[in-house]
């Protein structure tokens, strides 16, 4: 039985996304941030007023209250009072005073306010799944956007509460919500797609051939599947999935099982003190000789060489 499959919830897991918070501006015009580079996603809410997003090679774009943005690969970019306003780093106002004892970050000016919910998303770099390297550099949702079930609308205003009187809890009822957040951009996003969109992991999902083949390999990926196998469970013949699940994904039915099967397989020697002959098996190989082959050409590294690295810049980073 595979009801309870959730292919997105799984790469979730096992990619470690977790969110928080880096400020809630309150910037009274004029004003402008731009936003550092740093590894991960980035998030933007306007929770009221307006404001533009300024984007390299791309037009800038104006944000309502209620709109969201994400950016998946933190694209670098700027938030601006006006399309044509300077900026300073949002690295600098976190070193300056302007931060208030709630950590808001307040610009002062003679303008009108603009509330921005700003958050990062960080994630497990080692886990090679495309899903966000494969979704567009931006994600806007303006408010209202058709995809959205008032999913988005109720998280923000949720989020606004919490930000606004920090009540007991609120540190850990944000992060949760924020997390909570990126669920709900990228469902809505997902729902406006159109049927021809660009290909890619998260819009496969729409297509239940794909999606059901992905639900079999998440569901059992120490199962010995085949393109036959996989086939014969989504009812579809050989050549329909290869050529569906290729189209859509990017890469062939087996390609993306050994992948699916390496990361689940770092996962465990990174966390875990299982041997490698156990993680062997329970990620589909009968051989550790052919899973230790296969895991050296994913990652580079042997198994066992594998682990001792992760667990040193564990340390490293512990130390630090």
């Amino acid at each position: 039985m595979l009801a309870h499959v959730d292919p997105l919830a799984d790469v979730f897991d096992l990619s470690r996304v977790s969110g928080a918070v880096m400020a809630q501006l309150i910037a009274f015009e004029p004003w402008g941030v731009a936003v550092d580079p740093i590894p991960g996603a980035v998030f933007h809410a306007v929770v009221a007023g307006s404001c533009w997003l300024r984007m390299p090679n791309r037009a800038p774009q104006q944000l309502m209250p209620g709109d969201v943005v994400l950016l998946p690969t933190n694209t670098p970019h700027e938030v601006v009072s006006a399309i044509d306003g300077k900026t300073e780093s949002l690295a600098q106002f976190e070193k300056d005073t302007r931060r208030t004892p709630d950590g808001d970050v307040v610009i002062d000016g003679p303008g009108a306010c603009t509330r921005v919910l700003c958050a990062a998303y960080n994630y497990d770099h080692e886990v090679a799944h495309p899903l966000m390297s494969q979704l567009p550099p931006v994600l806007h949702l303006p408010a209202g956007v058709p995809g959205d079930d008032g999913a988005i609308a109720g998280t923000l205003r949720l989020l606004a509460l919490e930000l606004g009187g920090h009540p007991p809890g609120s540190r850990a009822a944000v992060g949760r919500l924020i997390d909570v957040m990126l669920i709900h951009v990228m469902r809505a996003w997902l729902r406006i797609q159109e049927r021809d969109a660009d290909a890619g992991w998260l819009l496969a999902l729409r297509d239940p051939v794909v999606a059901g083949a992905m639900n079999c390999i998440h569901a059992r990926p120490d199962e010995p599947w085949t393109v036959d196998s996989l086939a014969h469970e989504v009812s579809v013949s050989r050549a329909t999935l290869a050529r569906r699940f290729t189209d859509l994904v990017g890469e062939t039915p087996l390609g993306y099982l050994t992948r699916w099967r390496m990361d689940l397989a770092a996962q465990r020697l990174r966390d875990t003190d299982d041997t490698i002959a156990a993680i062997s098996l329970a990620v589909g190989y009968r051989s550790e000789y052919a899973f230790s082959r296969a895991f050296t050409r994913h990652r580079g590294l042997a198994p066992g060489r594998y682990r001792r690295a992760a667990r040193s810049r564990r340390a490293a980073a512990v130390a630090a």
